[in-house]
């Protein structure tokens, strides 16, 4: 038997003991066992412990997008997204059954607790700056961060400031302005300045810009954008839709990047995983990360989607 946090449609989250059916539902048969010792805490945790339907894709599920642990043979290996916590069984269990397709091998210069602390908005935050310096040469002038407070916006302020990005950080909590800068922000601005609908041209600010918040927040950063610059997308805090027109891509040649974590395939995987044990000050990372037991967990959904969590929070999967 082995511990688990469980949702279902019938029932609320709750810490249980389940045997290995359950834990190979919604699985294949090509599935390898991982011993899980960490996981993390993200918005869409938040989402599947709530019973949001948009993530907890089927019933019943254990959550947690990440997973670190290891192999039956020893070797420590790491899984952000690929359907984990959302349509195939999560990290919130000492026991899980994954895709190896998706698995990499931890790179060794990086601890399991710090795998689980960079997760999948590390992971996200490197793809994100991996699309970004394609386009975006460091002195090109700022780039901005939205939702910099979260997960994916602190790690992504981390590594850009270590690469020699100027980073302005947008955030509605300034009362965190000096964590930001202790991030590496040059620049802390409220996003008020970008949250209500504006015109799809505006002054040119940005020589580009990452994205976790969506809806009228990337209508606005995309119409301030360089001529020529480049805007990864990779969350909708604020919103799915995007109120803004074709100007900003025709008449400043802007770029608008998506950024998907959970498919991406696994070259692409190892190699964000090699910068982030290159390019990411690790021990910045522990100075912005809290650690939980699996049972605490579920008290720190409705924290997350409130805007509440800073920086990152892992999971003690075996406490």
């Amino acid at each position: 038997m082995s511990r688990a946090v469980v949702v279902s449609e019938n029932s609320p989250a709750a810490l249980q003991e389940v045997d290995d059916d359950l834990l190979r539902m919604h699985g294949s048969p090509s599935d390898v066992a991982v011993d899980v010792e960490w996981s993390s805490v993200n918005y869409k945790d938040g989402m599947a412990l709530t019973g949001n339907r948009g993530v907890a894709r089927v019933s019943p599920l254990i959550p947690g997008i990440d997973i670190v642990g290891s192999l039956e043979s020893g070797e420590s290996v790491v899984l952000n997204g690929a359907g984990s916590g959302e349509t195939r069984q999560g990290g919130y269990s000492d026991r899980a059954f994954v895709d190896p397709r998706s698995l990499v091998t931890l790179p060794e210069q990086i601890s399991p607790r710090r795998a689980a602390a960079i997760g999948t908005a590390g992971f996200t935050a490197m793809l994100s700056v991996l699309r970004l310096e394609r386009d975006v040469p460091v002195d090109a002038g700022p780039v901005l961060v939205t939702g910099s407070a979260g997960g994916v916006g602190s790690v992504a302020i981390a590594i850009l400031s270590r690469l020699g990005y100027e980073v302005t950080a947008s955030t509605g909590r300034l009362e965190q302005e000096g964590y930001l800068r202790s991030l590496g922000a040059a620049q802390v601005i409220d996003r008020a300045e970008l949250s209500e609908p504006g015109k799809p041209m505006q002054r040119p600010r940005w020589a580009g810009a990452i994205d976790s918040v969506g809806s009228a927040t990337l209508a606005n950063v995309l119409a301030q954008t360089n001529w020529g610059g480049t805007v990864t997308a990779c969350g909708l805090a604020q919103g799915a839709d995007l109120p803004t027109s074709v100007m900003p891509f025709i008449l400043r040649g802007v770029t608008l990047a998506g950024v998907n974590s959970v498919d991406a395939p696994l070259p692409l995987r190892e190699e964000a995983w090699a910068r982030l044990a290159t390019d990411l000050d690790l021990d910045l990372l522990d100075s912005l990360t809290e650690e939980v037991a699996l049972a605490d967990v579920i008290d720190l959904a409705q924290p997350i989607l409130d805007g509440k969590v800073r920086g990152r929070v892992v999971v003690d999967v075996r406490d």
